[in-house]
């Protein structure tokens, strides 16, 4: 298996976390099972050779450029052939200035990109294909979505929601919706409102995702912290608390989450 990843030019950095791709090669007859969990990030996928089967009807991966908005809760792919994808991981605030549209119409779901810009995927699709190496992929796409920004009126609430996340990620997602509304001089109405339309989720599912990815990213930087440890660090009201979210975003308890060595929190690391 062949992973890349790749951090985005100074002026994108503000709205992309990173690039990443992959190469692997299941064996014949055989299979992977990979569970996506919430993350709070936005990701754009381009696929070039066999897609994965989602158990989720609302992410089916039935194109080659899918563009998934924020999670409600696990979904499970199933992997086999050749894989190779390379993927555009998005920060919280970021897509939204890239479409012309309310982000939250997204929520739930996976989508071809196609249905979202028409006319303009199929160059894309062309260009990617057609690259020899990984870094002439990210040389393509940051030509693509610098030319597709969205700079005019978006900006002003796109800078107040991003002071925001700023405040949330300080915060570990430990930090309550007035406060938050207060910092865009919003009522709490219109804070929602103006959230949902540019982070694709309400702020209250927002930080718990927050708050479940850093509980995560604490337990892979010191495996020896107990559960009871960790609930209290993240801002859980008990033990009880954390295992419902985990139950609701994983589908598994965070001791079987944590007993699988594989963890990494996709939003902190």
């Amino acid at each position: 298996m062949a992973y890349n990843i790749s951090y985005p030019s100074g002026f994108l950095s503000q709205y992309i976390k990173q690039y990443w791709s992959l190469e692997s090669c299941i064996p014949m007859e055989g299979e992977h099972i990979q569970r996506i969990v919430p993350n709070g990030l936005f990701e754009m996928i381009f696929y070039f050779d066999n897609k994965p089967e989602s158990t989720d009807p609302n992410n089916l991966i039935n194109d080659n450029i899918m563009l998934t908005g924020q999670l409600k809760n696990y979904h499970d792919l199933k992997v086999t052939g050749k894989l190779s994808l390379f993927a555009i991981s998005f920060l919280p605030h970021g897509l939204s200035m890239f479409l012309d549209m309310p982000i939250k119409e997204l929520f739930n779901y996976s989508i071809p990109l196609r249905l979202i810009m028409k006319d303009k995927v199929k160059q894309l699709e062309d260009d990617l294909s057609r690259a020899d190496t990984y870094k002439q992929r990210i040389a393509i796409v940051e030509h693509f979505l610098i030319t597709q920004i969205q700079m005019n009126e978006k900006k002003h609430k796109h800078d107040r929601i991003r002071n925001v996340i700023n405040h949330i990620n300080q915060a570990k997602g430990i930090v309550g919706i007035e406060e938050l509304a207060s910092k865009t001089f919003l009522s709490r109405k219109q804070f929602e409102r103006t959230f949902s339309d540019f982070i694709g989720t309400t702020p209250k599912h927002f930080l718990k995702i927050v708050r479940f990815q850093n509980a995560i990213y604490e337990k892979s930087k010191n495996t020896e912290l107990s559960l009871t440890a960790i609930a209290h660090k993240c801002g859980f009201f008990d033990q009880s608390h954390m295992i419902n979210d985990f139950k609701a975003l994983s589908g598994i308890t965070p001791k079987a989450y944590f007993d699988n060595e594989d963890y990494f929190s996709d939003y902190f690391g």
